[in-house]
């Protein structure tokens, strides 16, 4: 005899969080015989009841799971580095940490100011060559701070410390300060920042570094203890901060560094398994520093150095050392204003747009190239592994407020997985055609807002291709040139008209067409004599060019009518159509012997004696005899 928990369902088969198969389930497993609907609707509501429970548990700790802050944690010591010298602002935190509680600690906690909390494009963090996890949390009673977890490399024991980096970069944290210059101006920027590290630790000891890159700095906020150094700022030491404190601070400084933001860059992959990979970027930049105030002179900014130094005339462009086949172009068609220069490890493109840009100016431009795919496409019989850059370098420094990596597979591939090192917003996959697809290829959509060079690691996409289907494409076309030749061999072979055949010209017709023929050559001949005529007449180049046209409409006017005849006698095998044919070719000859000296007296570069004597050569003589043989 069966238990009545024979049939009880698994926990992975209660727990549904659509809630709409858990009866259905139940009732397709019946607990108990017919004769007990009683208990058995009493087990049902039960189970639905301990279901409910444990799904509402779940919700509850996927929701609430939120990291805890220790305070028996303390940062020791920190350096910050603030480099702003750039566009970016980069930020390398130098973090010694201490655990006075008596618990081991597997993470901490890394605060981002909130000046800076929603232009955080990276943080990252290592312990010498070795990279921590850093994850994006949230901290109970702090939800409106931005924290991040940084896991550590092993537990931090009770009176031990551990000392290891964090790196945040910002974008568009620097303000063109005045917002609009001239033309010769140079660009001064503002930066607000934080005297102090903003942690959720108390801090025993700090120090920060600013770097401007230059002495020529306007005015920064004098914060005790606080000093303008070379080509910076400093501030600190500071002692015994408590948790989150705050001292605003501000550095009015010159920078004229490239502020060229990519609006949105659209990169595809077009994976082919003969060899290739092609790769085209689609790239709108805008220059978001201080904008031109006033007109822009081109004299100015090509005589005077100081004129538009805050501008950008080119910039570079890292392409992988296996790029060939490089292409720059915008709507208008090829960019020639670039240099291309092949190093040992790199191919380096050099692209000038085609006019300066200042602050507010924009310009779209498509870059291409193609490399092999032996580098970059691995497999294991049917299934295929793709390490590529999700995004390359575009130039120096470098911000992309939108990011679109498009991966097109072959035709055929599926059970496709995607990876990347950093979160990505994965957009629903598409099709696309092309030459010889019946069914399209897969396109994987992957989109990341505001992305840097950090950014620059390779995803991993996996993914199954039959080689098989590698033969579809041969054979598609081997079918498609046999129906072709089997249509042409089908179409010549048969006869499609409907309409009866023309009836053969009669031997009367075909000897008048004849007869006109003859006529009409003997009239374009006499023409010939009317030049001759004519030169002997005039001495002035301008007065012969203008005796001749009427004779030249003439010869025209002739030789259509005896085109019309030689097209209605063509097709008759005869031997005086074939003379008349003859002497069609000849007159050609002759009529170029005559028109290529007369240009040449009339454009001056022969004279008049010159000019009769070749009229009258021998060449004229015979082929004025040949043709008069062949109408006679």
């Amino acid at each position: 005899m069966k238990t009545p928990y024979a049939h009880t369902p698994t926990i992975r088969q209660q727990i549904d969080p659509t809630c709409t198969n858990f009866r259905v389930f139940l009732l397709k497993t019946p607990l108990f015989p017919s004769n007990h609907s009683i208990l058995r609707v009493n087990w049902e509501f039960s189970a639905m009841l301990i279901y409910t429970l444990i799904y509402s548990l779940l919700v509850f700790s996927n929701t609430y799971a939120l990291d805890v802050l220790n305070s028996d944690v303390v940062v020791k010591n920190v350096g910050r580095s603030i480099d702003i010298t750039s566009q970016l602002v980069k930020v390398v935190y130098q973090f010694t940490f201490e655990n006075k509680g008596k618990n081991s600690e597997k993470y901490v906690l890394f605060a981002v100011e909130p000046q800076f909390k929603d232009k955080v494009a990276f943080v990252g963090s290592q312990i010498k060559d070795f990279k921590l996890k850093a994850v994006e949390t949230k901290i109970q009673n702090h939800e409106d701070k931005s924290f991040w977890r940084i896991d550590l490399k092993s537990p931090l024991l009770p009176d031990k410390t551990v000392s290891f980096d964090v790196e945040l970069i910002a974008v568009k944290a620097l303000v063109p300060y005045p917002a609009e210059i001239t033309q010769r101006e140079k660009q001064l920027v503002k930066f607000s920042g934080n005297a102090f590290v903003y942690s959720p630790y108390k801090v025993l000891s700090q120090t920060t570094t600013i770097a401007t890159g230059t002495k020529n700095i306007e005015s920064f906020s004098k914060l005790q203890p606080s000093k303008q150094v070379d080509k910076g700022v400093s501030y600190g030491p500071y002692e015994n901060t408590e948790p989150f404190s705050e001292a605003g601070i501000t550095v009015h400084y010159e920078n004229n560094s490239p502020f060229l933001i990519i609006t949105r860059l659209e990169r595809t992959l077009e994976i082919s398994h003969w060899g290739n990979i092609a790769v085209e970027e689609d790239i709108d930049v805008y220059h978001h520093g201080a904008q031109l105030k006033g007109p822009f002179s081109r004299y100015e900014y090509q005589r005077e150095a100081n004129s538009g130094v805050a501008s950008v005339k080119s910039f570079k462009t890292v392409l992988p050392a296996s790029a060939i086949s490089t292409y720059y172009r915008d709507e208008i068609g090829n960019i020639s204003t670039s240099h291309l220069r092949v190093n040992s490890d790199s191919v380096e493109l050099e692209l000038r747009p085609r006019f300066p840009l200042f602050g507010g100016w924009k310009t779209h431009y498509i870059l291409g190239y193609n490399v092999p795919s032996y580098e970059y496409l691995f497999n294991s019989g049917n299934n295929y592994v793709l390490k590529m850059r999700l995004v390359d370098h575009v130039f120096d420094n470098m911000i992309v407020e939108e990011l679109v990596t498009k991966i097109i597979l072959p035709e055929g591939a599926h059970n496709i997985k995607f990876s990347v090192p950093y979160p990505v917003t994965r957009l629903p996959d598409s099709k696309h055609y092309t030459y010889l697809d019946t069914k399209g290829r897969p396109v994987i959509s992957v989109k990341k807002n505001f992305v840097v060079e950090n950014h620059i690691q390779d995803f991993e996409l996996t993914y199954v291709f039959p080689r098989i289907l590698m033969l579809q494409e041969p054979v598609l076309l081997v079918v498609a040139f046999y129906l072709l030749f089997l249509f042409v061999i089908i179409y010549i072979r048969l006869d499609f008209s409907i309409s009866p055949e023309e009836p053969k010209k009669d031997r009367t017709t075909y000897t008048g067409l004849c007869q006109k023929l003859i006529t009409h050559q003997v009239k374009r001949l006499a023409t010939f004599n009317l030049i001759d005529k004519e030169v002997n007449s005039n001495k002035n180049q301008n007065a012969l060019a203008a005796a001749l046209k009427p004779i030249n409409q003439e010869y025209k006017f002739e030789s259509t009518i005896i085109n019309d005849l030689l097209a209605k006698v063509k097709g008759d095998a005869n031997e005086k159509v074939s003379k008349l044919a003859e002497a069609q070719k000849l007159d050609k000859v002759l009529k170029e012997h005559y028109t290529q000296n007369i240009e040449r007296y009339i454009s001056g570069s022969m004279g008049k004696s010159q000019l009769l004597e070749e009229l009258n050569s021998k060449k004229k003589t015979e082929l004025v005899e040949k043709i008069n043989s062949l109408l006679s």
